[in-house]
């Protein structure tokens, strides 16, 4: 489990410099969950905060991805850090074939696992980005020069093209990445799990 830290006060910042203070630790070493509970009819409203050190988060991940090897009968090596707020964690064994899966599907799962995990025992939605030896990283860029090809024909043919469903993170990197064509906008369209971007021509 997730060590938490509960402190009260009667502002925001009275109670996190009380957290601070007793945990010796800066605000960005932690994960804050706020509430401001109202008072009663003679009470004044009370500020409540729930912190999760940051070290200790990364500490289940690394147990939580043990016992996921030990299921597996798979010794996995884990390395784990933060960047831009968000956990990347990546996964390294000589099976990497079994925890990527078919088309990406077994990772996906871990992935959704571990976020599931950390959501039940913090309450909060914690950004987590599961790799297998940079199979996405990989992925992305194949993804990224198969777009590009696709934007040079609707700039030549002024014809939007349909892509096939992607996820959220990938459907992002297209946007992205058409957003720097002048004469390109992009759509989201259809439900998941058969979402996908269309890559339209505008004029200027």
């Amino acid at each position: 489990m997730i060590t938490s830290y509960n402190y009260e006060g009667k502002t925001k910042e009275e109670v996190i410099e009380k957290c601070l203070n007793e945990l010796n630790l800066e605000e960005s070493d932690l994960y804050i969950k706020e509430k401001e509970q109202e008072g009663g009819l003679f009470k004044s409203k009370k500020y409540q905060i729930t912190c999760y050190k940051k070290d200790d988060v990364i500490k289940y991940i690394k147990e939580y991805i043990n016992n996921i090897s030990k299921g597996m009968n798979i010794d996995i090596k884990t390395e784990i850090k933060y960047i831009n707020d968000s956990i990347n964690i990546i996964l390294v064994s000589d099976k990497n074939p079994i925890l990527i899966g078919r088309e990406g599907r077994t990772l996906k799962s871990l992935e959704t696992l571990i976020r599931q995990s950390l959501a039940v025992q913090t309450e909060m939605n914690i950004k987590v980005n599961l790799d297998v030896s940079n199979y996405k990283a990989k992925k992305v860029k194949n993804m990224q020069y198969q777009v590009k090809q696709i934007a040079k024909e609707v700039l030549k043919s002024h014809v939007e093209a349909k892509l096939d469903p992607m996820n959220s993170y990938e459907r992002r990197v297209v946007h992205t990445l058409i957003s720097e064509y002048n004469n390109l906008c992009t759509e989201s369209v259809g439900e998941e799990p058969n979402r996908c971007v269309v890559i339209k021509y505008k004029e200027d």
